[in-house]
Parts: structure tokens; C-alpha cells; sequence
């Protein structure tokens, strides 16, 4: 599975089904834990109890309970709902376990799952509950319920309703979860995977955004573009670097302002690090996102269970729901996020203080003293950027030992991915701030002309609902437009027509 499938089922409306080969897959190992079902030697998970309760044989006649009552245990989530794109990629990616044929499901329980995200159907999971180990229980419980036909879901609308009716105006019927489905549809590390996705997409996008804003920065502060030279690059060749490096030196080509202080008149000999260096931050920030990637991509190859049924028709309890690997990246993220966004913030207060604006009006402002310009909007960005640098201390690190000792070791994989959403949120909202700034320090340069790519997302700027230099006015609505532009694509989608697609 890809990430592009994962972001298209969680954001939009897909439908979802399984192949011919998952279904033999599934069909396969579900013969095996029924073989095991019915034998007198007790196996963990089919005829046993969970957790510290794993001593316990389960009779018979109790399995079918013992199913039921794990799920409704395990679904003791709090606080707020949990964004719909984010369960619904959960559901997909425990889907995707389902298929491989190492849970021991029935097929009618994951062709049920797939008519959940079809129909758009989606529980109701809360915001706590998550240890990350043992898969992200509480979630996977809330999601499993639905299947039975319990708790709260959200129709397609998004209206609130009992999961039964919800799946019976759709056409679905509930499951009776038989022996080992319970455990199967909750031991995973879907929630914290399906956000890790989510938050590459986003911040491989918002790398690109930042790019553009620290071009237009070092434009409208009269920097120079020749330390973005690519022989510069590779003398330290780290990749994401030089790919910043490029699309920095791409978006200055054949700026006005850029060419007027280039001759030998100029007696600047270096510029400030936030804007000399904002290939080095940005491009680590690119080499950290890209080595993500691939621990997520190992992770959407696994398949998260325990037990597992394994090809041999064995079933062997296992360690691989612990979300240490996820958990780390996640965290390392959420570091990325806090400092971009702590450069970008640099470079935006330095077009407000005159002593290092190179000659424009303090904090940008139509009649300074009279008018306060864009003196609160850096407020606002470092505000957020404190805010980042907080969540960027790790969850990774803390574990709080749980089921009487024995899960004595927890990754809290899922709290870092909840931080890690908001730092993404944060990012977005710093680097919309240096955009709507930068885009009034170079039009306060005219007559000098800014370069194509700059006044191209000048133009979407001001369309999309930030307006030009003027008498101060409530900057809220500007912000959030601002920020509607970078979500939108509109900022990218401008410089890439404008001088071809960017690194």
C-alpha cells in the first residue's frame, strides 16, 4: 500500500475492497485458528485471556464472550473525537493487516471493515486511551465495536448515530466476533501509522511552501542568491539541502530587486543565518521527513498482530505491535516542525525592525506610529513557535508500565503522533505568516520588480484574501487566508507554473 493510497482513503471517499488473493489469504489462516480453537492445549488469544490475564483457558462456550468482552473493555477512550482522517486511516491500514492472512480473521469481518470506509461510516474514537503498546488499543476497540454493531459513529454527512443504525441504513449487518477477531481488530499500530502518513504528506508540501517563503524573505531583505549556488552544495552534499538550495536559487531567478544590489556598489558581505542558512534547516528538515518515509513504508509492509498465524500454520505470540520504531520518527518530526518554523519566524521579524530591514517602514507599517503594521502577527508566529518547541520534547521517552506489569514497556507512539499533528498544524500557520509579510516587504520595493515566482504568489495572496500594504485592519481574517492559501496547494500550484515544478 502506498501513501498516496492511505491519504486518498482517509481524506476522501474512496472505496475500499478486498482482492481475490486477501481473500484466500484470509480464508487460509482462519482454518488454522479454528483448528486451534477446537484443540485442547490452551493458545494465546483463541482459547486464552489477554494481557496479565493470559493464564486463564477460556471454555468453549465463553470464546464468542470472551471476544465481545475484550472489545468492550479495550474501548475506553476520553476527551474529544478524533479527526475523521485519521480513523479512517486507521481502519484501512488494520484493513490492510486483515489481508495479509496473519490475523486469523473470517473474511465477513474484513469485508465488513471495507464496507465501513465504502460507506463512509466512522466510529467515534477519543483522543486518549492509546499506549501505543499492544497495538493502539483503545482506537482499535472504538473501530471494532462498530463492527458489532456498538457505540457511536459518524454517518457520511457526519451526522452522530448508534453504529447499528448506521450500518443498517447502509446496508450492512454487524459481526459476531468469533475466536481471536476481537484481539485481531484492536492490536495494532494503524492510529499512530495512519497519522505518521498524514503528517509526511503534509510536511513534504510545507517544506516545499517554507522554500518559497525563505526565498521571498531573502528577496525583500536584499539578500543575496549566490550561497544557493549549487557548487556551494556539494561540498557538503547532504540531499535535501542542495534540493532546497535549487528551488531557492529557481524562485530568485530574474528578480528585480535581487539584480539591483548585485553590482559592486553592494557592501553587505553576508547575510543573517535565518536567511544564508535556510537550505541547511530546510534540508535537514527534507533528509529527516525522506528517513520517515521509510520507516513508515516498513511499517505499511508489516503485518501487526499477536498471535500471528504464519505460513507454516503455526501461531506464534510475537513482539512487533510495540511502536518504538513509528514512536521515534514521529517525535523526530515533531523537532523538524519546531525548527523550520523557528527560522521562518526569524526571518519575518527581521523585515519588521528597521535596523535590519535594509530601508523599509517599521514592522511594515502605512503610517508608523499611527499604524501597527504586522507588529502582532510576529507576536502570533512566536507564540505558535513556543508552542512547537514544547511539543517537540519527545513521548517516545516515557513509558508508564500498564496491565498489572505485564506490558511493563510502552512506546507512546500515539501521543507523539497527536503532538505531531499539531506541530504540522503550527508549521503551516508560521510559514503563512512569512508569506503574507514577505509579499508586502517586496511590493513596499517598487518600483523594483520581484521575481515571477514571487509576484505569482503575490497574486494568490491577494486574491485568496490578503490584501497589500495599507492602514492597519483586523489581520486575523488575513492570517487565516494566508493559511487557506498554503493548505489549498494555491502558494505551490503559482511558483510551479510559473518556473516549472519544484525539488
Amino acid at each position: 500500500m502506498s501513501f498516496a493510497d492511505v491519504v486518498d482513503v482517509a481524506r476522501g471517499v474512496a472505496g475500499v475492497a478486498l482482492t481475490p488473493e486477501a481473500v484466500t489469504a484470509i480464508d487460509s489462516a482462519r482454518a488454522v485458528v479454528e483448528r486451534l480453537a477446537a484443540a485442547e492445549q490452551p493458545a494465546y488469544g483463541i482459547s486464552t485471556g489477554f494481557g496479565a490475564l493470559a493464564t486463564r483457558h477460556i471454555p468453549t462456550e465463553l470464546r464468542t464472550q470472551l471476544q465481545k468482552s475484550l472489545v468492550r473493555s479495550h474501548a475506553a477512550g476520553s476527551g474529544p473525537e478524533v479527526e475523521r482522517e485519521v480513523i479512517r486511516a486507521l481502519m484501512l491500514l488494520r484493513l490492510s493487516t486483515l489481508a495479509t492472512g496473519h490475523t486469523g480473521v473470517r473474511r465477513e469481518t474484513a469485508e465488513l471493515l471495507a464496507g465501513l470506509l465504502t460507506h463512509g461510516i466512522t466510529p467515534v474514537v477519543r483522543e486518549f486511551g492509546s499506549l501505543g503498546c499492544s497495538g493502539d488499543l483503545a482506537p482499535l476497540a472504538h473501530c471494532a465495536l462498530a463492527l458489532m454493531g456498538e457505540g457511536q459513529v459518524r454517518d457520511a454527512t457526519g451526522r452522530l448515530l448508534p453504529a447499528a443504525d448506521a450500518l443498517a441504513a447502509a446496508g450492512l449487518r454487524p459481526v459476531e466476533l468469533a475466536a481471536k477477531e476481537g484481539l485481531a481488530l484492536i492490536n495494532g499500530t494503524d492510529g499512530m501509522l495512519g497519522m505518521l502518513v498524514l503528517a509526511i504528506t503534509d510536511l513534504r508540501a510545507l517544506l516545499q511552501v517554507a522554500d518559497v517563503a525563505a526565498a521571498m524573505s531573502v528577496e525583500g531583505q536584499l539578500g543575496t542568491d549566490r550561497v544557493f549556488a549549487p557548487e556551494l552544495q556539494t561540498i557538503r552534499p547532504h540531499p535535501g539541502q542542495a534540493l532546497s538550495a535549487r528551488n531557492l536559487a529557481a524562485i530568485l531567478a530574474d528578480s528585480g530587486v535581487v539584480a539591483s544590489h548585485r553590482g559592486p556598489d553592494c557592501n553587505r558581505v553576508q547575510d543573517a543565518y535565518s536567511l544564508r542558512c535556510s537550505p541547511q534547516v530546510h534540508g535537514a528538515a527534507r533528509d529527516t521527513v525522506e528517513y520517515a518515509a521509510q520507516v513508515a513504508a516498513r511499517e505499511l509492509a508489516s503485518a501487526i498482530d499477536n498471535p500471528v498465524v504464519l505460513a507454516d500454520g503455526r501461531v506464534e505470540s510475537n513482539g512487533n505491535f510495540h511502536g518504538a520504531p513509528v514512536a521515534y520518527v514521529l517525535d523526530f518530526l515533531a523537532i523538524v516542525a519546531a525548527d523550520v518554523a523557528s527560522i521562518s519566524e526569524r526571518r519575518t521579524d527581521r523585515f519588521l525592525d528597521t535596523s535590519r530591514s535594509h530601508g523599509l517602514p517599521p514592522f511594515l507599517a502605512h503610517d508608523p506610529g499611527v499604524d501597527s503594521g504586522l507588529m502582532i502577527a510576529q507576536y502570533t508566529q512566536a507564540a505558535v513557535v513556543s508552542e512547537l518547541k514544547r511539543l517537540a520534547a519527545p513521548a517516545s521517552v516515557d513509558s508508564i508500565p500498564s496491565s498489572a506489569m505485564q506490558e511493563d514497556h510502552v512506546s507512546m507512539g500515539w501521543s507523539a503522533a497527536r503532538k505531531l499533528r499539531r506541530c504540522v498544524d503550527g508549521l503551516a500557520r508560521v510559514v503563512a505568516i512569512e508569506l503574507m509579510t514577505a509579499a508586502r516587504g517586496l511590493e513596499l520595493r517598487a518600483p523594483l520588480a520581484p521575481a515571477p515566482a514571487s509576484q505569482a504568489v503575490i497574486g494568490v495572496l491577494r486574491r485568496g484574501g490578503v490584501p497589500g500594504p495599507g492602514p492597519d485592519r483586523e489581520l486575523s481574517p488575513e492570517i487565516e487566508a494566508a493559511l487557506g492559501c498554503v493548505r489549498s496547494g494555491g502558494v505551490l500550484d503559482a511558483v510551479n507554473d510559473t518556473i516549472g515544478a519544484l525539488a
